[in-house]
């Protein structure tokens, strides 16, 4: 059995758990495109509006009040009140579906996982500028698949994203700001410059395809290596599904087309420059998740349209594949 369905219980969870979470992600995002506060502020008897940059109170002067600038401060408030109340109100019920989620044994990520994400999706990072790839994306294309995947190997301590963005990025350092909210303590490897490390020492690397790595800003960090194979990674339609981590943190996870992740693990699983005791779990992971795609993922058909787009470097492996021959 290349898939074992998930019970109606794990699916109802799995459906009250999306909803909530896009939700409250929503609420988060108005939030953060807010200013961090408005606030007035007399000086020498007069009163100004003041925008607030941050906890410590930094900001500038937008003025002393009129009545347009009245009305502003009215409108922020009032925003500001509706999307916190209904970024708590989502919270509430998020949590409890996290803990069903838990409780249901459904697949999981590390918790190093959590805030990364969450800061991604908060800053509308995730599909446009950034893939979750490595094994942190198996825990999606098992919610897609409805149920779990046979034999494949599904936890990892490190994270890696693949940068996926088609508009340049000059001047703007998206992966590096984000990275730095979620954990000051993060540095860049200075020997692999595309891996950034925190003070537990979890790693995130960042990966790009040649045809990707001119958007990225040149100040941007980590700073990727292009890689070819990558290119395969941006090919028909990702993943997007909601998950949750061992410390109960819900995630979105944005990942490449299940079809075309599997046969590039095939294909790293015999290169030489592959960490050889990665190699094995790449093989595993392949061939568990092309029996998923066939069983289970109508949605991703390996049909002749899709076999016709294989490239030469990929083809033996999924020949391999759909002939028995790998197992």
């Amino acid at each position: 059995m290349a898939v074992k369905p998930f019970s109606d219980e794990q699916l109802r969870t799995l459906i009250n758990l999306r909803q909530r979470y896009d939700v409250w992600m929503e609420a988060e995002r108005r939030l953060a495109d807010m200013s961090y506060d408005l606030r007035r502020k007399t000086v020498d008897g007069k009163t100004y509006l003041y925008e607030i940059f941050d906890h410590r109170g930094n900001g500038r002067s937008l003025g002393r009040m009129n009545d347009a600038l009245e009305e502003r401060f009215s409108a922020y408030r009032e925003a500001k009140q509706g999307a916190q109340t209904q970024r708590d109100a989502a919270r509430s019920m998020l949590n409890e579906s996290a803990r069903l989620y838990r409780a249901l044994r459904l697949p999981m990520l590390s918790s190093g996982a959590g805030p990364i994400l969450q800061e991604c999706d908060r800053r509308a990072l995730l599909g446009s500028h950034l893939l979750v790839v490595g094994t942190n994306a198996l825990a999606a294309y098992s919610i897609e698949a409805a149920g779990f995947l046979t034999g494949a190997p599904d936890e990892t301590d490190d994270f890696d994203l693949a940068w996926s963005a088609t508009e340049v990025q000059e001047g703007e350092l998206p992966v590096w700001t984000m990275l730095k909210a979620v954990d000051p303590t993060f540095t860049v490897n200075t020997e692999r410059t595309f891996q950034a490390r925190n003070a537990k020492a979890y790693e995130v690397e960042i990966l790009v395809a040649p045809s990707r790595h001119a958007t990225m800003g040149r100040n941007d960090q980590p700073k990727p290596v292009p890689l070819p194979e990558q290119e395969w990674l941006l090919l028909g339609s990702p993943v997007d599904q909601v998950a949750v981590c061992r410390d109960g943190t819900p995630v979105r996870i944005v990942a490449p087309d299940p079809r075309w992740f599997a046969l590039q693990k095939l294909w790293m699983s015999e290169q030489a420059k592959r960490n050889p005791l990665k190699r094995p779990k790449d093989r595993r992971q392949g061939i568990a998740l092309l029996n998923a795609v066939q069983a289970m993922m109508p949605q991703y058909p390996l049909n002749e349209v899709f076999e016709s787009g294989i490239p030469e470097d990929l083809l033996r492996f999924y020949d391999d594949w759909r002939s028995g021959r790998l197992t």
